[in-house]
């Protein structure tokens, strides 16, 4: 039987991706999110408009969206509740964000070079994508923090593991294991893999202490 709620996010389960831009000191930041779909040649980013990563998106029209493996999801995380904006937004702190320079330095990864644009690489990501920015659109024009971002794909870097053997442009889904995120928790394809930080700032206590106290 169903039943009509009013959910306090409507966050079902897309891939997560660490999106690589350059501050306008030329310095690297790295950010996760995981509001995105793709379509041909480009991919649609849902994301607040007024983060670090939308303000380099929107200068410098251009980034690297690095696709994690489940097994990256350690990495991920250390990046939760983080932020590359000095001082850190109020409405952030409220929730527990702190300032943090080197993204690539907690998380443990390592930058590299890309080819076309001027954001860095994340070696550890099994799939790595430059794209540049190629229209933003108002998602939440109520309030018009949301920006709806379309990237279009400039040039595609693939894990030779991924590929399916003898050929050079086909991707094996068998062997991709994305990171997934879904109503604040981690999971991959076989199930879920990590609790995340991310759950205590968005919904105010662990899912599971809340279904208690409602209940008490």
């Amino acid at each position: 039987m169903h039943t009509a709620i009013t959910p306090k996010i409507l966050y079902f389960g897309t891939p997560v991706v660490l999106i690589s831009t350059r501050n306008e000191d030329s310095s690297p930041n790295l950010a996760p999110m995981s509001s995105v779909w793709w379509l041909n040649q480009s991919c649609m980013l849902g994301m607040s408009g007024r983060s670090k990563t939308v303000e380099n998106l929107l200068r410098e029209g251009q980034g690297v969206l690095n696709l994690p493996s489940a097994d990256l999801v350690g990495a991920v995380d250390q990046l939760a509740l983080t932020t590359g904006r000095d001082p850190v937004p109020d409405y952030k702190e409220k929730i527990g964000y702190r300032y943090e320079a080197d993204k690539f330095g907690i998380a443990g990864l390592t930058p590299l070079p890309a080819d076309l644009v001027n954001a860095p690489l994340v070696a550890e990501c099994p799939i790595q994508l430059e794209a540049y920015v190629k229209q933003v659109h108002a998602f939440d024009e109520e309030h018009g923090t949301i920006k709806a971002i379309e990237m279009s794909i400039a040039r595609v870097h693939i894990d030779e593991y991924l590929l399916v053997p003898g050929t050079e442009n086909y991707i094996d889904p068998e062997r991709w294991n994305p990171l997934i995120m879904s109503f604040c928790e981690f999971f991959g394809l076989s199930g879920k893999l990590h609790h995340s930080r991310l759950e205590a700032a968005f919904y105010g206590l662990p899912r599971n202490r809340q279904a208690q106290e409602i209940k008490v």
